[in-house]
């Protein structure tokens, strides 16, 4: 039997502050999408893993003792779900995470969370590549608009399908919310 788990990385307040500083993000659906993630990993009783970034940077809005650096509200963790605490972009480097999942015995990872081009994508390449059967959710992740190397402006949609296309098949299967629960009520 395939065992699954939910890994939510860096849902935090500092990106509700980002925004509000006028950043620009795709899919504002994202976080509804990955409370239904959640609510279903809740019900079927499967491994969840909440992940969040804490900075070293004490001027950076997920530094520690700053208030983005609080889960948001919808993903509060709760009984019994683990908590790992990243420095870097991936949540194996530095985390007791790959240790956790292989006592579990957990083969299987649906990945959600903020930013695709960020912690999502290294931690989806680095599951993929320590041999995880890997899920991403493509509607409950998002990105940025970013200044490309040569000074063009890439909007978050841009940002946002190249990472997709640079971890499907490869490193990850990339899914609808959608698909991924119909494959959850079917097991």
């Amino acid at each position: 039997m395939t065992k699954t788990a939910l890994l939510i990385i860096d849902v935090q307040e500092a990106f509700n502050e980002r925004m509000a500083l006028g950043h620009q993000r795709n899919n504002p659906d994202a976080e509804q999408n990955i409370a239904l993630l959640l609510a279903a990993f809740r019900v079927s009783g499967e491994a969840i893993f909440h992940i969040r970034h804490s900075s070293s940077n004490p001027e950076s809005l997920f530094a520690p003792q700053k208030l983005g650096f609080a889960a948001q509200a919808f993903v509060a963790p709760r009984a019994g779900e683990a908590q790992l605490i990243k420095t870097v972009n991936s949540s194996f480097i530095g985390t007791s995470l790959e240790a956790d999942l292989k006592v579990a015995k957990i083969t299987r990872l649906v990945i959600c969370g903020a930013t695709t081009n960020h912690c999502v994508e290294t931690t989806t390449r680095m599951a993929g590549n320590l041999g995880f059967d890997t899920i991403l959710a493509r509607d409950a992740c998002w990105a940025f608009d970013q200044i490309g190397v040569d000074g063009e402006a890439l909007s978050a949609a841009q940002v946002h399908q190249m990472s997709l296309a640079n971890l499907s098949t490869e490193f990850a299967t990339v899914l609808a919310v959608a698909e991924i629960l119909s494959g959850i009520a079917q097991s």
